[in-house]
Parts: C-alpha cells; sequence; structure tokens
C-alpha cells in the first residue's frame, strides 16, 4: 500500500503515530482551531490535544496523501464505531479528520481518498458510515445523505413544568459514573441510530468540552435502577443541558423535576436534542424557542450486504432496487428484495419484480428512516409504482433516528 501512488510525486498510505504532530496540525489548520478554542475544551496547551488523539490514531484506520518528502497533505480517519439501526448493531466506520491544506486542493486527492476509505470498509465490514457534515452538498456528492437532526430549545424559567410526583428520585453524580455510562448504554440498545459507545467513544465525545465543568443528573426508580440522565452546567443564570436519555417516561418526568427545582437560580434553560421531535408539545407553555439543523450524515457502503442484515419490519413481495453510486462501483446496478420460507430476506443481483430507482443518498436516509418513501417519491428522489411504494412503507421501520456524538 505505501507505494500506491495516483498522482505524480504523491503517495497514499497509513497515517501512523509517528505522524501523530502532523495529523493535528492539518486538523488545526483546516477546521481554525484556536488557542481559545483549545483553552474552552480544558486543554491546558496543544500538546495535551496532541496527545490525546493518540488513541485515534491507534485504533482508527487513517490514510493521507503525502508527498515525497513524507509531508502529510491530505487525510481521513476511519473512527471505528457500532451503531443500532432498527435493533440491529451494525460496526460503522465514523469519517472524520477530513482536511487536505489549500496549496493541493482541486487536484482531486480527497476523491480517490474517500474512494479508497469506502474499499477499506468494505474490507473491515463496515457497511455504514456517519460523518458530521462541514459542508453538506459536497458530502451528498460523494453519497452520504442526512439522517438526524439537531433541536435547540429554549425556555424561559416561567416555562418550567410543574413538579408531578413520581417515585424516584434524582442524584448528582459524575460524568463518568458506572450508572451514567449504564443509562446510556441501555438507551443506545433500543434507540434507532444511537452510538452504542466505547471508552475511546466517550473520549470523543467529550472532545471539546470541558467535562470538569459538566454535571450528570441521574434518575433512579423506586426500585434504586438508574432510567435517565442528563448532563448539564450551570453559567451566568442559565441552565445547559447537553444531552438527555431516559428509558421511561417516569424518568423523563423526574428529570424534568430536577431542572424546575432550580427555578430560582435560573433564568432560561438551554440545550439540544437530537431525535427528530420537537419538545414543545411535553409543556404546558408550548410557546417555547426551538430550532431545528440537520446534524449527522450516513452513506451505505455495501448495499448487498447492508440490505442482507437490514431488519425489515414486515415481509413483501419480491422487488429490487436500482442504485446509482458516484463513487462505489460495486453499489451500482440491481439488488433483488425476497423473503425465504422462514421469512429471512434474500439479497440477489436479479431484477425481482418491480424496479425501485434512486441514488445511494436516497437509499440511505430511507433505510435510516429520515425521510419516508411516499416523501421520497413525491419529490422524485424515488422513483417506482404505487402499490410498490406502499409496501415500502410497510416493510421499513418508522422510527426517527437518534444520534448525539460528534467525532
Amino acid at each position: 500500500m505505501d507505494d500506491r501512488s495516483v498522482h505524480e510525486g504523491f503517495t497514499l498510505k497509513k497515517v501512523e503515530l509517528k505522524h501523530l504532530a502532523q495529523f493535528n496540525e492539518l486538523l488545526r489548520y483546516v477546521f481554525q482551531v484556536t488557542d481559545s478554542d483549545i483553552e474552552e475544551g480544558g486543554y491546558e496547551d496543544e500538546t495535551e490535544i496532541v496527545k490525546s488523539k493518540r488513541p485515534v490514531l491507534r485504533e482508527a484506520d487513517v490514510y493521507g496523501w503525502f508527498t515525497e518528502h513524507d509531508e502529510l497533505i491530505s487525510q481521513l480517519a476511519m473512527y471505528p464505531c457500532t451503531v443500532n439501526i432498527h435493533n440491529k448493531l451494525y460496526n460503522m466506520a465514523g469519517v472524520t479528520g477530513v482536511g487536505t491544506y489549500p496549496e493541493y486542493a482541486n487536484l482531486g486527492l480527497m476523491h480517490d481518498l474517500i474512494r479508497f476509505s469506502l474499499e477499506k470498509m468494505r474490507e473491515n465490514k463496515q457497511y455504514i458510515s456517519y460523518l458530521y457534515p462541514y459542508n453538506i452538498p459536497y458530502y451528498r456528492r460523494k453519497g452520504w445523505e442526512i439522517f438526524s437532526d439537531k433541536i435547540t430549545f429554549e425556555l424561559k424559567d416561567t416555562q418550567l413544568p410543574k413538579t408531578v410526583k413520581v417515585p424516584g428520585h434524582v442524584e448528582r453524580l459524575e460524568i463518568n459514573h458506572p450508572d451514567v455510562l449504564d443509562v446510556y448504554n441501555r438507551f443506545s440498545l433500543t434507540n434507532h441510530g444511537a452510538m452504542v459507545r466505547t471508552e475511546l467513544n466517550w473520549e470523543e465525545y467529550w472532545r471539546w468540552e470541558n467535562e470538569e465543568e459538566r454535571i450528570a443528573a441521574v434518575y433512579y426508580d423506586e426500585s434504586d435502577t438508574a432510567q435517565g440522565m442528563f448532563f448539564y452546567w450551570i453559567a451566568e443564570e442559565i441552565f445547559h443541558i447537553k444531552e438527555m436519555v431516559y428509558l421511561n417516561q417516569e424518568a423523563r418526568k423526574g428529570l424534568w423535576n430536577f431542572i424546575s427545582a432550580h427555578f430560582s437560580m435560573i433564568d432560561l434553560v438551554q440545550g439540544d436534542t437530537y431525535k427528530n421531535e420537537p419538545i414543545a408539545f411535553l409543556f404546558e407553555d408550548s410557546e417555547i424557542k426551538e430550532v431545528i439543523a440537520p446534524y449527522f450524515m450516513a452513506r451505505i457502503v455495501d448495499v448487498e450486504n447492508f440490505l442482507a442484515e437490514y431488519p425489515f419490519s414486515a415481509v413483501g413481495k419480491p422487488f429490487h432496487f436500482v442504485v446509482r453510486d458516484p463513487i462505489a462501483q460495486w453499489n451500482n446496478g440491481v439488488f433483488g428484495v425476497s423473503w425465504d420460507d422462514q421469512r429471512q430476506v434474500v439479497i440477489t443481483r436479479e431484477a425481482l419484480g418491480k424496479a425501485v430507482v434512486l441514488d445511494i443518498q436516497t437509499l440511505s436516509a430511507m433505510l435510516m428512516s429520515y425521510k419516508r418513501p411516499s416523501y421520497l417519491a413525491k419529490i422524485e428522489r424515488l422513483d417506482t409504482d404505487g402499490n410498490t411504494l406502499h409496501m415500502l412503507e410497510r416493510i421499513i421501520p418508522n422510527q426517527a433516528a437518534y444520534f448525539s456524538d460528534y467525532f
């Protein structure tokens, strides 16, 4: 692999620990990380950030273009993750650390690096990839599509919900307390789209936040079992919520009771929720401020193998997808979908039944349940007949994705 050279004078190879300083220097340049960003993240200096990135380089597949003098000029990291897709666990490649120095832009370096990375993901049986898009049109052209939103909300102290009697109680704990990690883990195993976090995933979750200033609030039911939690901090009379997860409505009510108990201390509550589900309806005073924005994008890496594992919600008549993929040639063409006598899905390269014509971006958004088949057909992102469209509505699970991580 070290001697692969597509562009004159450049070599595409693995970024190793000896390149760690160059890896971070390119990241800092491309994403304009300032000294104040470093300070706000709780780091003492840039050296501390460099050290903190060592585990990523050890566990991730990081590749880049190098000059003949072994100078790193373009890079991409494939971060190993596990995600819940409609209660089926998939190996997922999180794309991060993407960047090219401007003097080497428009040479096709990143295009070839993305194509190569998709080949590596496929080899690693990572049949789906997530990324945070700094440029949505660019990544759409590469086959990714939006699959999750972030809703930022704000409510006044006078809009806090009234206390509701619940049998449990809330405790304030360290953010890495075992009960905190356990609640999130159980939540991730029952919520479509969510990351099942390893220790490294948790480290990345807190990468650019000063976790020493964050507190976890955990709700325990009457049997003393943790059923919900959120991370928060209070600054300048604003109660900030980083993330709230709960396993039942009792826990949700108990956590909001805890927030409402701060009525005399705060003027506002500000927070984020990561499901395409506005929270205003849950409050007596629903005239709160909510801003929705696209958050993460997803891309099916290998259509055939992704479909073979996909948990369709029902059995349907045989049909086939006709897929267009701008980069991964193995995804172009026909994928027949049928079910055997045991109701197990069978994927072939045969044109079974009616056709569903779409591109890889649309297929990814549809199977991640970000948009429903009927809507995608209405906006002319999908082409099929009425009966097959109705069947797609029935066999594709209807559960919005939850994804709150950042890498």
